[in-house]
This record gives C-alpha cells, sequence and structure tokens, in this order.
C-alpha cells in the first residue's frame, strides 16, 4: 500500500509540472505573464522530475538554463533512486 502512494505522489507531482511547464512554454511564446522558476524547480524537488524532464523535451523549454537541464535529471536520478531503495529493498532485520 506505501509503495502505491508513493507511485500516485510521483504520477501526479510529474504530470503537475508537465502542465505547468507547458503552460509556462504558452505564456512565453505569446510574451504573458510567466511562471516563476522557482515554482518549477519547487515541483520538481516534491517529486516531479519526470515531468520536468519530459516537459523539457516535448515544449522545448528550459533547454539552456543549467539549473533545468542539469538538475532535473539529476532530480530524477535521485528520485529514482529513493523509489527503488524504498519499493524494492527489503528492510535491514
Amino acid at each position: 500500500m506505501p509503495e502505491l502512494m508513493i507511485w500516485c505522489w510521483l504520477g501526479g507531482m510529474s504530470l503537475a509540472l508537465l502542465l505547468v511547464m507547458g503552460t509556462d512554454k504558452r505564456r512565453a511564446l505569446r510574451r504573458q505573464r510567466r511562471i516563476p522558476e522557482t515554482t518549477l524547480l519547487a515541483l520538481a524537488v516534491l517529486g516531479g522530475a519526470a515531468g520536468g524532464v519530459l516537459g523539457m523535451l516535448l515544449f522545448r523549454h528550459k533547454i539552456r538554463k543549467p539549473a533545468f537541464f542539469l538538475g532535473f535529471p539529476l532530480l530524477l536520478a535521485v528520485q529514482a533512486a529513493a523509489v527503488w531503495r524504498l519499493c524494492f529493498c527489503p528492510p535491514p532485520l
């Protein structure tokens, strides 16, 4: 059961960041008020790194900024390792 909650949290945060990145890209193209970068990074840190990487690839958004093109994949690797440890490694005796 806790594994399901972890997967749902990560999936929800990733979907949220993907949608926010798409919205920000659309606003950028229309020269409208943008979503703060701290919001994008916070969503990634809270579990949405997979959505951030996907958003960078799909929308070609934030691909020139090191905090994003280095940070999102690094966060994704850390989150994947944490999920692996929590879901697939038995606790020590």
